[in-house]
């Protein structure tokens, strides 16, 4: 039997120094009939020109603009579909994968055709035998969605490979048929929640979403979007918004904007001594940009894609 082909997407924008030690570790990674690929997401500096030095036989695609993570993704998932690979493998920029990861993931989808995406076990790449993420959870609080295992210290207590409501897309792998029945990633989404809306519509079409816990990496969390800044929070609200008008039921509408609401005196009193209190005030106007935005069709073929309404500049 001939080795499944795969099409390996690295996400960057303006990060060429945590992409080339991304792709340090990936051109390392044992698979064969694996082809890597840069997807450059509209930089506006010299990543193309880095990447290209170190790596000069590796593909970049670039996209000629920044208009979010599923944006820049939908173009590299459109040439795995077009160039007839079996896989998609979409990763961030900011990860050091095992050598075996995605021989590891592809043991999970070879031996079971329901499994459409499949997640990794993800530690801090600062803090190496603690976990960062062992699957994720819908939640429908303030955060709609949580990584299992967060923070914990790795004993041993995910060592199963099982279903999971959504897997994290710092690394998923996605089988061809789930992209050919639900189409691509919903460019609606600039940062925050694309992964868990995909998963989302995988399992209302029957596909399964699977944590295989043998699948390794350690994430250099937020090296490339920092962490509670204008940017950040404007964008992860405005997602959030735009997930419970997809998806929530009303119970589940309550229970988002109740702990969203109670959260913000906590996030300001927080910021406060920071001076970031603007990173409170574009939370807000990000909840109320996602409860107003149009929500274009979803898209099947890059062709489709609609840009998003969200401001391209930060908040």
């Amino acid at each position: 039997m001939s080795e499944p082909r795969v099409a390996a997407l690295v996400l960057n924008y303006n990060g060429p120094r945590v992409t080339l030690e991304t792709l340090d570790s990936l051109v390392a990674m044992r698979s064969p009939g694996t082809e890597l690929m840069v997807i450059d997401n509209g930089s506006t500096d010299d990543s193309h020109e880095q990447v290209r030095r170190r790596f000069p036989d590796l593909r970049q695609l670039r996209v000629r603009e920044n208009r979010g993570i599923s944006w820049g993704l939908d173009h590299g998932l459109q040439v795995a579909l077009d160039e007839g690979f079996d896989y998609a493998l979409v990763m961030n920029n900011d990860i050091e994968a095992h050598p075996e990861m995605l021989v590891e993931m592809l043991a999970v989808t070879e031996a079971d055709p329901e499994v459409g995406c499949v997640g990794v076990k993800a530690y801090y790449h600062s803090d190496r035998g603690r976990i960062w993420s062992a699957g994720g959870i819908l939640r429908f609080r303030e955060a709609i969605t949580r990584e299992r295992g967060e923070g914990e210290l790795d004993r041993g207590q995910y060592d199963r490979t099982e279903e999971v409501p959504y897997v994290n897309g710092v690394a998923m792998l996605i089988r061809r048929n789930v992209l050919e029945r639900i189409g691509l990633w919903d460019p609606a989404y600039f940062l925050g929640v694309e992964d868990a809306d995909f998963c989302v519509r995988a399992r209302r079409a029957g596909f399964r979403c699977v944590y295989a816990h043998r699948a390794v990496l350690w994430h250099m969390i937020s090296a490339s979007i920092g962490v509670y800044k204008p940017f950040r929070t404007f964008h992860t609200a405005r997602s959030t918004a735009i997930f419970l008008r997809k998806y929530a039921a009303p119970h589940q509408w309550a229970s988002s904007l109740l702990w969203f609401v109670a959260a913000l005196p906590v996030a300001w009193l927080r910021e406060l001594p920071r001076g970031n209190q603007r990173a409170v005030h574009a939370k807000v106007r990000g909840l109320l940009d996602g409860l107003r935005a149009p929500l274009p069709p979803l898209p099947t073929a890059v062709r489709d894609l609609v840009p998003p309404s969200a401001p391209e500049a930060s908040p």
